[in-house]
């Protein structure tokens, strides 16, 4: 017998079989390695809920709509920069410096674009810039200090953007939906979204001018340069217009204001009619700090009339300013409500007065002594 040799030639049913093992074991592999990701949860470890992957266009209701209110209003938002003419004492040339930036809106089909007074205070020429990239120079219309509007004028001649839906700010609620457009930090066209946080709020005016009431407090990202730009409710209509923040280091900390829609639709219509708003006014003088005195000193809380103007409304409807007689100074008269509302300080009377119109007759009440009548008051234009 001879030894065993490899290389001699096997019978045909054994070299048969050797070769079906082997494309037997391709086949299981392949197999293997198509079902392999079937089987990888079976070995993997079990981490609770599973990841879920969103796809791009899966998105929330909510998300979509803020997406669309974005789309649909930021043709309306503008980008304002302003420039300060500016005298070189020696050379006597006039050169321009940047002055700074703010939003504003698109108000009306004619061009008019509203913003706050204090974005554009002080400036000797305003640029105005389009969500398409055009930019124009704007003319002031008007403005009123007090209330912190003013509007411009630009010339657009073809597509022209669209205004802002007008809403309404006598029934927003706290915790309302609301917001902000507008261009933070000379970043353009920034969305921003919170809550309404507070309502009739009040900030002191600037250079010591009279307060502005009845703001909108919220908790929208408001920051340098959201100034001037529109505060929108979930369908997009203008509630207010972005104005202050209270904040220690200048940026935003959690409190924004906004002066409601429904100032700005008594001021910004007489604006671009007259280039001024003219206050209903009662026609009295009275002072702020002879008030507090007053106030102090008798414990009654109003205002207290010192003088009443020839020919006012006031002096029609009787009231009395301090007399000086014979037998000393007698106190005027002390307006300590209107239409039912407490007042306290002269700031909070032309407060008051500013949610009427020339011609309106409100009801005050008046003390006088040791008697409180109610007087009714035929409101005439201010100076």
């Amino acid at each position: 017998m001879y030894p065993h040799d490899p290389y001699r030639a096997q019978p045909a049913a054994s070299f048969f079989s050797r070769w079906l093992f082997i494309a037997a074991s391709l086949a299981a592999l392949m197999v293997l390695w198509l079902f392999l990701p079937a089987f990888e949860s079976w070995f993997a470890p079990d981490e609770g809920t599973p990841r879920t992957v969103t796809a791009r266009g899966d998105l929330a209701a909510d998300e979509k709509a803020t997406i669309e209110l974005f789309e649909k209003s930021r043709d309306s938002v503008v980008f304002i920069s302003t420039a300060q003419m500016v005298r070189d004492p020696w050379t006597r040339n006039v050169f321009t410096v940047p002055q700074g930036t703010g939003s504003g809106f698109i108000w009306d089909d004619a061009g008019h674009v509203v913003t706050n007074f204090h974005v554009i205070d002080g400036a000797s020429r305003a640029t105005v810039k389009l969500a398409d990239g055009r930019d124009y120079q704007a003319a002031l219309v008007g403005a009123s200090p007090a209330h912190d509007i003013a509007v411009l004028r630009i010339g657009v001649g073809f597509k022209r953007p669209p205004p802002v839906p007008i809403g309404t700010s006598a029934d927003l609620r706290v915790g309302q939906k609301v917001f902000a457009i507008g261009n933070p930090f000379g970043l353009d066209w920034t969305l921003t979204n919170g809550i309404v946080s507070a309502l009739d709020r009040s900030l002191p005016g600037e250079r010591g001018g009279p307060a502005i009431e009845h703001l909108i407090q919220t908790d929208a990202a408001i920051n340098p340069g959201n100034s001037g730009g529109p505060l929108l409710d979930s369908s997009g209509r203008l509630i207010g217009i972005n104005t202050a923040i209270y904040s220690p280091s200048g940026a935003f900390a959690g409190i924004g204001f906004a002066v409601p829609v429904d100032t700005v639709m008594r001021v910004v219509p007489q604006l671009i009619k007259t280039g001024r708003y003219i206050r209903p006014a009662l026609g009295i003088e009275a002072d702020e700090r002879i008030n507090e005195r007053l106030a102090a000193a008798t414990g009654i809380q109003g205002v207290f009339v010192l003088r009443v103007t020839p020919g006012s409304a006031a002096e029609k409807a009787g009231l009395r300013g301090i007399l000086v007689g014979p037998s000393g100074i007698e106190p005027g008269d002390v307006i300590v409500a209107m239409e039912g509302k407490a007042v306290r300080s002269l700031s909070q009377l032309l407060s008051r007065l500013d949610d009427h119109k020339v011609g309106d007759t409100v009801r005050l009440t008046v003390r006088r002594g040791e008697e409180t009548r109610e007087v009714a008051v035929t409101l005439l234009p201010g100076v």
